[in-house]
């Protein structure tokens, strides 16, 4: 803040200073900021403990408080008297450090005069407002009904400390296993194996590698919080009988590419679920974004707007879960549970007529749109889809509802619903998906300018409809930042830039609709961004095909707070490829995007520790993020040795007993686990038979050698024991053991490979024999007796 004094956690004014002349703290353990006049509050109501840590609050302050109680009367006039001149506000103004700020050479002219324009209404609107409340001279009996309930001063979350019997046992049992780890590695250390020297090394620099994976794993683990969150609490505090709801605005940003990889069914059920929140309807906005700019997710928007006139208000009359069709009918639950209105049947099944006929116009438009005519996509009103070449085209907003005064079947307002494709031209780097998140940020704070955003995959579903609710238990409470900067940063929109000096979001009231579209179209131009900060310091960070982890990681390291929101329904679904190729896939491109970051200037093993905002735990789990796709070269040669084991005749341990195959297990035993399984749906669900077609790919190559030179090892090693006689049949069973535990753990990859019809690929059988026929060759050629 600007004076340097925190904001009070429960009612938004600064919490004052103390008598020394510093900020007041009523809690010394976590520094919970409460103002003086909430901290009174809670003493008044018999809670004498810290809301965030429930340590008691320090002994002097309570007996200064209650010497204090006898001047209550006094205290209580001066409350009402603040109230009454709109005192304990939610925001401080800043129109104080924009002054300094607008006195800069560099900025643009029409900007400063919009700005300027903007401080003079709303200082023209606050004297006004204040004009107005003294020369109403309200009774003060009407005074004592509008004050806000108790409810209204408590703490919207709460932390639930986690109890010692809970907490203690779980760190004995991380403790017990750092002590197996160094009895392990005691043995293994000092039992070298001087026959297979270059063997038993290698696996001891594995088995590290895994250990220190899984120190880095057990580190943010160690302080595991829980937290509450007090909807109704909410409720009383910013939707108040006969007054305009106080919420505040969320823009959804939903992103899609490619319609015949990313189904438009799916991403329309995403879209229906965020219309049909239980939030107030001006206060969503749904934005999606289009970065194939594919006419057929344009159509199937334009069908999806006008079946969210049915669903929605369907949704909110009943109070459905979930509120996404798709996944609503398919649910095998008894429907009637906790109904009471005897319409419903009725009315669920007409929906349910109505959006299976939703469905095939939806599907009607992908069989159209599976082969592109030679002249191009062409609009239903004769003119060619701006779009055809998807590298080279304009920039494109379609309003759908909302601003074009669409209303449901009922006739009352529905959320904001509006298409974005960011202009292509060749020659622009465009930054794949952050690119596009970043352009989407920039029409929405252009077109409405929601003080919160939340971003959604295309096929990731709202689950819970009262999500944002309790996600606005811990968002509506922020301490207002004001670090700004200009044209160098944002870049040259006045439109823009404007928006990112409104305190509570929004955008101006003379704004023209028709002015604010032309502004969104040129913030999504492909040159918009040169020579400003988006994607290194501001927005969706450039540099990683994992840009949320990226994104998220510069963010803590400037201090951000982060709180992991889990209400008891959970808040959104989603769904992941379960054909194995695809899988397979995309868990590359994690990797991938995880070593990009390894390799930059982000990482995050140096980077940050300037500022040193990013605590400890937090480092431990960014570094546990970008080091584990390197964990599949130990893990590979890890695999590999069981193998080499019995095709050559040696082994990693001095001597196969079981004594030390007992210590050889101890990592298991600590939890360690160093196995990848592919798991795949049940192949009965004909609906999604065509996803377990199994593609061939460079990917199967590594899991499908260990699974073969293991088998080959097998085969070798009882060969070579009927060769050697009874003696060899001993060291046989513990090697065999170890490459029994590989195939095991590869099983399901094993079974994934063969598809649905469990038919091994033509490749695989292939790859098999050669593989055999190279590793028959290294085994022990021993003479038979």
């Amino acid at each position: 803040m600007e004076s340097g004094v925190p904001v009070c956690h429960t009612c938004g004014e600064h919490v004052g200073l103390n008598g020394n002349g510093e900020p007041f703290v009523a809690c010394h353990d976590c520094n919970f900021p409460i103002c003086k006049t909430c901290f009174d509050y809670e003493l008044k109501e018999g809670r004498k403990a810290c809301l965030r840590c429930g340590n008691p609050y320090d002994e002097n302050l309570l007996d200064d408080a209650e010497k204090a109680s006898g001047d209550r009367s006094t205290m209580a006039a001066h409350m009402d008297k603040s109230q009454d001149a709109g005192t304990h506000a939610r925001h401080i103004s800043s129109v104080s450090t924009l002054d300094s700020e607008m006195t800069e050479d560099n900025g643009n002219p029409i900007w400063k005069n919009r700005v300027e324009s903007w401080k003079e209404k709303k200082n023209k609107k606050k004297k006004t407002s204040i004009e107005v409340e003294i020369e109403a001279k309200v009774p003060p009996g009407q005074l004592m009904e509008d004050k806000p309930a108790a409810d209204t001063f408590q703490s919207l979350s709460t932390v639930v400390p986690i109890p010692k019997s809970r907490l203690a046992p779980y760190r004995t049992v991380i403790i017990m296993r750092f002590i197996i780890l160094g009895l392990f590695f005691h043995y293994r250390v000092t039992n070298p194996v001087n026959s297979a020297f270059a063997l038993w090394l290698t696996s001891v620099i594995c088995e590290i590698w895994f250990a220190f994976s899984w120190v880095l794993d057990q580190f943010p683990k160690w302080y595991p919080i829980n937290r509450d969150t007090y909807i109704d609490r909410l409720s009383a505090r910013y939707e108040r009988e006969g007054k305009p709801s106080e919420l505040a605005a969320v823009d959804f940003c939903v992103s899609t590419v490619d319609p015949l990889k990313e189904p438009p069914l799916i991403t329309a059920n995403t879209v229906l679920s965020i219309l049909a929140l239980d939030y107030p309807v001006d206060k969503v906005s749904c934005y999606v974004s289009d970065d194939g700019a594919a006419m057929l997710s344009f159509e199937s928007l334009v069908e999806t707007a006008d079946f969210a006139r049915k669903w929605v208000p369907f949704c909110k009359k009943f109070s459905i879960e979930p509120r996404a069709p798709e996944f609503y009918f398919s649910q095998k639950i008894d429907c009637l549970k906790d109904k009471v209105q005897p319409s419903f049947v009725k009315e669920r099944r007409a929906m349910k007529r109505d959006y299976e006929e939703y469905k095939i116009r939806i599907n009607a438009l992908v069989a159209k749109a599976q082969k592109t005519p030679e002249e191009g996509w062409t609009m239903q009103d004769g003119t060619p889809w701006p779009g055809n070449n998807t590298r080279d085209h304009p920039g494109m907003i379609q309003v759908f509802l909302g601003y074009s005064g669409a209303r449901d079947i009922d006739g009352n307002e529905l959320p904001r619903l509006v298409y974005v494709s960011r202009e292509k031209r060749p020659g622009y780097q465009h930054h794949k998906k952050a690119g596009a998140e970043n352009a989407l940020v920039r029409v929405s704070a252009v077109l409405t300018n929601a003080p919160f955003i939340l971003n959604l995959d295309c096929d990731h579903y709202v689950n819970n409809s009262k999500a944002v609710r309790e996600a606005m238990c811990f968002l509506m409470d922020p301490e207002v930042g004001r670090d700004r900067s200009f044209e160098k940063t944002f870049g040259l929109s006045s439109v823009f830039i404007e928006s990112t000096i409104m305190e509570n979001g929004g955008v101006a009231e003379s704004a023209n609709p028709s002015t604010l579209i032309k502004e969104a179209i040129h913030v999504i131009s492909c040159g918009y961004e040169e020579k400003t900060e988006w994607g290194k310091e501001i927005g969706w960070i450039y540099g990683s095909v994992t840009e949320d982890i990226l994104t998220g990681f510069k963010m803590h390291c400037r201090g951000w707070r982060s709180i992991y929101c889990m209400p008891l329904r959970p808040a959104f679904k989603g769904s992941a490829p379960i054909n194995l190729s695809d899988r397979l896939h995309q868990v590359l491109r994690w990797a991938l995007g995880s070593v990009e970051i390894f390799l930059s200037r982000h990482c995050p093993l140096w980077y940050g520790f300037r500022g040193g905002r990013l605590k400890w735990l937090q480092r431990m789990a960014y570094i546990n993020t970008i080091v584990y796709p390197f964990t599949s070269l130990p893990l590979i040669a890890y695999c590999t040795s069981p193998a080499i084991c019995l095709l050559t005749g040696k082994f990693i341990i001095p001597t196969v007993t079981i004594y030390s195959i007992v210590f050889y297990l101890m990592p298991m035993l600590a939890g360690i686990d160093t196995n990848f399984t592919v798991t795949a749906k049940a192949a009965e669900d004909a609906e999604f038979g065509e996803l377990y077609i199994v593609k061939w790919t460079t990917l199967f190559i590594p899991p499908t050698t260990l699974l073969i030179i293991n088998m080959v090892g097998v085969v070798a090693g009882f060969s070579d024991a009927l060769n050697r006689g009874y003696e060899a049949w001993g060291p046989l069973f513990g090697k065999v053991f170890f490459s029994f535990w590989v195939i095991l753990h590869l099983y399901p990859f094993l079974k994934g490979l063969m598809g649905r019809q469990n038919r091994t690929p033509t490749i695989v059988v292939l790859w098999s024999v050669l593989l055999a026929s190279v590793f028959s060759r290294l085994g022990p050629n021993q003479p038979i007796h």
